[in-house]
C-alpha cells in the first residue's frame, strides 16, 4: 500500500511543503481525518518549476520506446491496485464504489492512450518555392501546468497529465485541496513507480489563494491546463500572459426530450444525468427540457425515478447518492434551490441533507423556467429543473439560452432529427439518445463559449501541449527577388 501522503513529489525528491500551515485532508462522509499534509508556498513553486524546466530536454530525449514501456507499466500497477485506488476515491472525493470504477477505468484507458502519443512525427508541405522542401516537426512545448478539481480528481488531473508527459514536457500539477492524494499523489506514486525519472512530475498541495497566482504567472510553464469554474478560468485569462490555456469551465447540460422520444429511455438517461455522483460533474444535466405535449408524463416518472435513488454511505454497495464534498459547496446548492423556489419555481421532491457530517442531499426536482436560479446556474448537486418547451424549436432556444456550452443531450426517435437538431445547440457536446454525462478519451472533449477552450482527449489533446516547428531545405539555389 502507498504509504507518506503527507510528502509530495517537489522538486524530484518527495517531502513536506514549505509553508507552517497544514492541510487537513477529511472523508466528506464521515468527517474522518486522512491526513495532515504540511502545505506548498510559492518558493517551492518555483523549485517544481525550475526543477521541471531543468528535467524537460532529457526526458524529451528519452526514446519513445522507453516512455511508452513507463506507461504500459502503469497501467498494470492500476490493475494491480484497484482496490487501494476505489478505497481511496471513496474516502476522499466521497465517491461510491461503482462510480469509483468508472474514473478507474477512464484513467486507465488515458494511460493506454497516452502509449500511442509518445511518437512525434512530421508532416511535409508542399511549397511555392522551387526546390524548397518544407518540414512541419511536432515537439513537447517545454513545461506544462495542471490545475484540478475534486469532483473527478484522478481522472480530471491525469487527462492533461499523461499525454503531457508521453510527448516529452515534464508537468507540474496542482490538485484540488479537497482531494490531494486521488487528485496529484497517488497518480505521481504510480508514475514513480512505473518508472518516471525525478523531477519530471512535481505535485505542488496547497490553497489556491496562497500559490494560485503564482503556478499562472510563472515564466517558466509555457501551458496552463485548467479544470474548475468559469469565474476562476476568466481570472486566469487575465493572468497567465503569453501562454497556451487548455481550459474545461462551468457546464449547464440542457437535456431536450422531444415530442417522440421513447420515455423509458429518456426518463432513465435524464435521472443518471442528473444525479450520477450528487450532480458534481461538469457534464451533468442541470434543465431536462421536455415539449409540452409529453411533459407532464415525463414529470410524473421522472419524480418517482428520482425518488427511488439510494442515499447515504458511498461505501455501501446499494448506495447511488452520496455527499456533498465540503459544508461550502452544500450551502451553495440549497441556496440555489431556495432562490428559484422564492423565483415561483415548484419543488416536487426535495429532502433535508444527513448523514454523520449532514452533507448527503437527497435529489430535489423543481418545476421552473430558464430563468430560476436552478436553471441559470451551474447547481453542482443533486438537483434538476424541468422546463416545459413549445415544440422543437422552443427547446432549441431554450438550450442555447445559457452562457455555458459544455454537454448537452436530445432524445428522439427519429436519428436524423436528433442529429440536426444536436448540431444547432451550441455545446462542445451533444449526445442523441444518451446522457450528458459521458466521456471518451479517444474523442475530442471540451466546451464552447464560457465553458472553455481547447480540447482533451485523442489526438485533439496534442494541439495544446505540442508545438510546430517548420523547417525547410532549400535544396537549388534560389533567384532571390531584388
Amino acid at each position: 500500500m502507498y504509504t507518506d501522503f503527507d510528502l509530495m513529489p517537489l522538486a524530484g525528491k518527495w517531502r513536506h511543503g514549505s509553508s507552517t500551515t497544514v492541510l487537513n485532508d477529511t472523508d466528506p462522509y464521515r468527517g474522518d481525518l486522512l491526513l495532515e499534509i504540511p502545505q506548498a508556498t510559492v518558493e517551492d513553486v518555483d523549485a517544481a518549476y525550475t526543477a521541471a524546466r531543468e528535467a524537460q530536454p532529457g526526458w524529451a530525449s528519452t526514446p519513445a520506446s522507453e516512455r511508452s514501456a513507463i506507461f504500459l507499466r502503469a497501467a498494470e500497477i492500476i490493475d494491480a491496485r484497484q482496490e487501494e485506488l476505489v478505497d481511496w476515491l471513496t474516502r476522499e472525493a466521497g465517491t461510491t464504489r461503482v462510480r469509483a470504477l468508472v474514473e478507474i477505468g477512464i484513467v486507465r484507458a488515458t494511460t493506454m492512450a497516452a502509449v500511442t502519443h509518445t511518437s512525434l512525427g512530421r508532416e511535409t508541405v508542399a511549397s511555392d518555392v522551387p526546390g524548397k522542401e518544407n518540414r512541419v516537426y511536432r515537439r513537447p512545448v517545454g513545461v506544462v501546468a495542471v490545475i484540478s478539481p475534486w469532483n473527478f480528481p484522478m481522472h480530471l488531473s491525469y487527462r492533461t497529465v499523461a499525454p503531457a508527459l508521453a510527448v516529452g514536457n515534464t508537468v507540474v500539477l496542482k490538485p484540488a485541496e479537497d482531494t490531494p492524494v486521488t487528485g496529484g499523489l497517488l497518480i505521481a506514486k504510480i508514475l514513480e513507480e512505473a518508472g518516471l525519472p525525478a523531477g519530471v512530475l512535481s505535485v505542488l498541495v496547497g490553497p489556491g489563494s496562497e500559490i494560485g497566482d503564482a503556478i499562472i504567472e510563472h515564466p517558466i510553464p509555457r501551458v496552463i491546463s485548467f479544470t474548475g469554474s468559469t469565474g476562476v478560468g476568466q481570472g486566469i485569462t487575465r493572468k497567465a500572459g503569453v501562454k497556451r490555456l487548455a481550459l474545461e469551465l462551468g457546464g449547464n447540460g440542457p437535456f431536450v426530450v422531444l415530442d417522440d422520444a421513447d420515455l423509458d429511455r429518456a426518463v432513465e438517461a435524464a435521472v443518471f444525468s442528473s444525479y450520477w455522483h450528487q450532480g458534481q460533474i461538469c457534464m451533468a444535466t442541470n434543465r431536462v427540457i421536455v415539449d409540452a405535449g409529453i411533459h407532464d408524463e415525463f414529470v410524473e416518472r421522472f419524480v418517482a425515478a428520482a425518488g427511488a435513488l439510494v442515499t447515504g454511505d458511498p461505501r455501501q454497495a446499494t448506495t447511488q447518492i452520496g455527499p456533498i464534498i465540503n459544508h461550502k459547496q452544500l450551502l451553495s446548492v440549497r441556496n440555489k434551490v431556495a432562490r428559484s423556489v422564492a423565483a415561483g419555481a415548484r419543488l416536487l421532491l426535495s429532502g433535508e441533507p444527513h448523514g454523520p457530517t449532514g452533507r448527503v442531499l437527497p435529489p430535489h426536482v423543481l418545476l421552473g423556467t430558464n430563468d430560476v436560479a436552478t436553471a441559470a446556474e451551474e447547481v453542482f448537486g443533486p438537483v434538476a429543473t424541468i422546463i416545459k418547451a413549445d415544440g422543437e424549436q422552443d427547446a432549441l432556444r431554450i438550450a442555447n439560452d445559457t452562457t455555458y456550452g459544455l454537454s448537452s443531450a436530445v432524445f428522439t426517435e427519429d436519428v436524423e432529427r436528433g442529429i440536426a437538431f444536436a448540431l444547432r445547440v451550441e455545446a462542445g457536446m451533444t449526445h442523441v439518445n444518451d446522457t450528458t454525462v459521458h466521456d471518451d478519451v479517444h474523442v475530442a472533449f471540451g466546451g464552447e463559449k464560457q465553458s472553455g477552450l481547447g480540447r482533451f482527449g485523442g489526438d485533439w489533446v496534442l494541439d495544446d501541449l505540442t508545438t510546430q516547428h517548420w523547417i525547410s531545405v532549400q535544396h537549388v539555389r534560389r533567384n532571390l527577388p531584388y
